[in-house]
Protein backbone atom coordinates (compact mmCIF):
# COMPACT_ATOMS: atom_id res chain seq x y z
CA UNK A 1 0.00 0.00 0.00
CA UNK A 2 1.23 3.55 -0.85
CA UNK A 3 0.88 6.17 1.67
CA UNK A 4 -0.76 9.29 0.61
CA UNK A 5 2.20 11.72 -0.25
CA UNK A 6 5.10 9.06 0.56
CA UNK A 7 8.31 9.86 -1.54
CA UNK A 8 6.81 6.62 -3.00
CA UNK A 9 3.73 7.69 -4.15
CA UNK A 10 5.39 11.10 -6.31
CA UNK A 11 8.12 8.97 -7.33
CA UNK A 12 4.94 6.49 -8.71
CA UNK A 13 4.01 10.04 -10.43
CA UNK A 14 7.91 10.67 -11.66
CA UNK A 15 7.69 7.10 -13.48
CA UNK A 16 4.52 7.83 -15.10
CA UNK A 17 6.14 10.83 -17.17
CA UNK A 18 9.12 8.35 -17.54
CA UNK A 19 6.63 5.80 -19.05
CA UNK A 20 5.54 9.27 -21.38
CA UNK A 21 9.11 9.61 -22.59
CA UNK A 22 9.22 5.96 -23.13
CA UNK A 23 6.16 5.92 -25.00
CA UNK A 24 7.96 9.21 -27.23
CA UNK A 25 11.36 7.17 -28.45
CA UNK A 26 13.44 9.60 -25.46
CA UNK A 27 15.36 7.75 -22.73
CA UNK A 28 13.38 7.39 -20.08
CA UNK A 29 13.57 9.26 -17.24
CA UNK A 30 10.44 11.73 -15.80
CA UNK A 31 10.23 13.76 -12.99
CA UNK A 32 7.83 15.88 -10.75
CA UNK A 33 8.54 18.81 -8.19
CA UNK A 34 6.39 19.04 -5.21
CA UNK A 35 5.48 21.96 -3.22
CA UNK A 36 3.29 21.80 -0.26
CA UNK A 37 2.21 17.90 -1.01
CA UNK A 38 1.06 19.81 -4.22
CA UNK A 39 2.54 18.45 -7.82
CA UNK A 40 3.71 22.12 -9.27
CA UNK A 41 5.93 21.00 -12.43
CA UNK A 42 5.55 17.33 -14.49
CA UNK A 43 7.99 16.87 -17.03
CA UNK A 44 10.12 13.92 -19.45
CA UNK A 45 12.70 14.07 -21.35
CA UNK A 46 12.18 15.81 -24.72
CA UNK A 47 15.86 16.03 -26.27
CA UNK A 48 14.96 14.18 -29.09
CA UNK A 49 11.24 16.03 -29.84
CA UNK A 50 13.30 19.62 -29.18
CA UNK A 51 16.85 18.09 -30.80
CA UNK A 52 17.91 19.78 -27.60
CA UNK A 53 21.12 17.92 -25.76
CA UNK A 54 19.44 20.23 -22.56
CA UNK A 55 16.07 19.27 -22.36
CA UNK A 56 16.51 16.57 -19.59
CA UNK A 57 13.11 16.29 -17.28
CA UNK A 58 15.24 17.71 -14.57
CA UNK A 59 15.23 20.94 -16.50
CA UNK A 60 12.11 21.19 -17.95
CA UNK A 61 10.93 20.77 -14.72
CA UNK A 62 12.77 23.48 -13.05
CA UNK A 63 11.37 26.01 -15.87
CA UNK A 64 7.72 24.68 -15.34
CA UNK A 65 7.83 24.89 -11.74
CA UNK A 66 9.51 28.27 -11.69
CA UNK A 67 7.41 29.70 -13.85
CA UNK A 68 3.78 28.36 -11.93
CA UNK A 69 5.92 29.54 -8.42
CA UNK A 70 6.62 33.13 -9.58
CA UNK A 71 10.33 32.84 -8.55
CA UNK A 72 13.80 31.22 -9.49
CA UNK A 73 14.16 29.52 -6.42
CA UNK A 74 12.93 26.01 -5.78
CA UNK A 75 13.97 25.99 -1.66
CA UNK A 76 10.55 25.08 -0.74
CA UNK A 77 10.43 22.49 -2.74
CA UNK A 78 11.22 18.60 -3.63
CA UNK A 79 12.28 16.73 -6.90
CA UNK A 80 11.39 13.45 -7.38
CA UNK A 81 13.29 12.22 -10.38
CA UNK A 82 13.67 8.78 -12.02
CA UNK A 83 17.01 8.58 -12.58
CA UNK A 84 20.02 10.39 -10.54
CA UNK A 85 20.48 13.93 -12.15
CA UNK A 86 23.47 14.25 -14.54
CA UNK A 87 26.20 17.28 -13.59
CA UNK A 88 24.30 19.77 -15.96
CA UNK A 89 21.07 18.99 -13.96
CA UNK A 90 22.80 19.07 -10.83
CA UNK A 91 24.54 22.58 -11.48
CA UNK A 92 20.87 23.94 -11.96
CA UNK A 93 19.16 22.53 -9.26
CA UNK A 94 21.91 24.23 -7.26
CA UNK A 95 21.02 27.13 -8.46
CA UNK A 96 17.39 26.82 -8.11
CA UNK A 97 18.47 25.74 -4.44
CA UNK A 98 15.74 22.72 -4.48
CA UNK A 99 15.29 21.87 -0.90
CA UNK A 100 15.17 18.09 -1.53
CA UNK A 101 15.82 15.77 -4.06
CA UNK A 102 14.81 12.34 -4.55
CA UNK A 103 15.57 10.06 -6.96
CA UNK A 104 15.34 6.30 -7.95
CA UNK A 105 18.40 5.26 -10.05
CA UNK A 106 21.98 5.78 -9.54
CA UNK A 107 23.59 6.46 -12.79
CA UNK A 108 27.00 4.89 -12.86
CA UNK A 109 28.28 6.42 -15.98
CA UNK A 110 26.77 10.27 -16.11
CA UNK A 111 25.18 10.82 -12.53
CA UNK A 112 26.48 13.97 -10.70
CA UNK A 113 28.16 11.80 -7.67
CA UNK A 114 30.24 11.07 -9.90
CA UNK A 115 31.54 13.85 -12.04
CA UNK A 116 30.23 16.83 -9.76
CA UNK A 117 29.48 15.79 -6.30
CA UNK A 118 29.27 19.08 -4.80
CA UNK A 119 27.12 20.84 -7.20
CA UNK A 120 23.88 20.56 -5.68
CA UNK A 121 23.13 23.79 -2.82
CA UNK A 122 25.10 22.73 0.70
CA UNK A 123 21.40 22.54 2.24
CA UNK A 124 19.48 20.53 -0.26
CA UNK A 125 18.11 17.01 0.92
CA UNK A 126 19.74 14.02 -0.96
CA UNK A 127 17.51 10.54 -0.67
CA UNK A 128 17.97 7.68 -3.11
CA UNK A 129 17.26 4.38 -4.25
CA UNK A 130 13.25 5.35 -4.28
CA UNK A 131 11.52 2.81 -6.51
CA UNK A 132 15.01 2.53 -8.11
CA UNK A 133 13.93 -1.55 -9.64
CA UNK A 134 11.15 0.19 -11.59
CA UNK A 135 13.31 3.09 -13.22
CA UNK A 136 15.99 0.79 -13.90
CA UNK A 137 13.78 -2.01 -15.48
CA UNK A 138 12.29 0.85 -17.85
CA UNK A 139 15.86 2.60 -18.83
CA UNK A 140 17.10 -1.28 -19.68
CA UNK A 141 14.04 -1.85 -22.09
CA UNK A 142 14.22 1.40 -23.45
CA UNK A 143 18.35 0.81 -24.45
CA UNK A 144 17.76 -3.21 -25.42
CA UNK A 145 14.74 -2.24 -28.02
CA UNK A 146 17.62 0.33 -29.39
CA UNK A 147 20.06 -2.15 -30.42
Amino acid sequence: MITAFSDEYFMRKALNEAKIAFENGEVPVGCVIVSNNTIVARAHNLTEKLSDVTAHAEMQAITAASGFLGGKYLNDCTMFVTLEPCAMCAGALGWSQIGKIVYGATDPKRGFSLFAPHALHPKTELVKGILADEAIRLIKIFFESKR
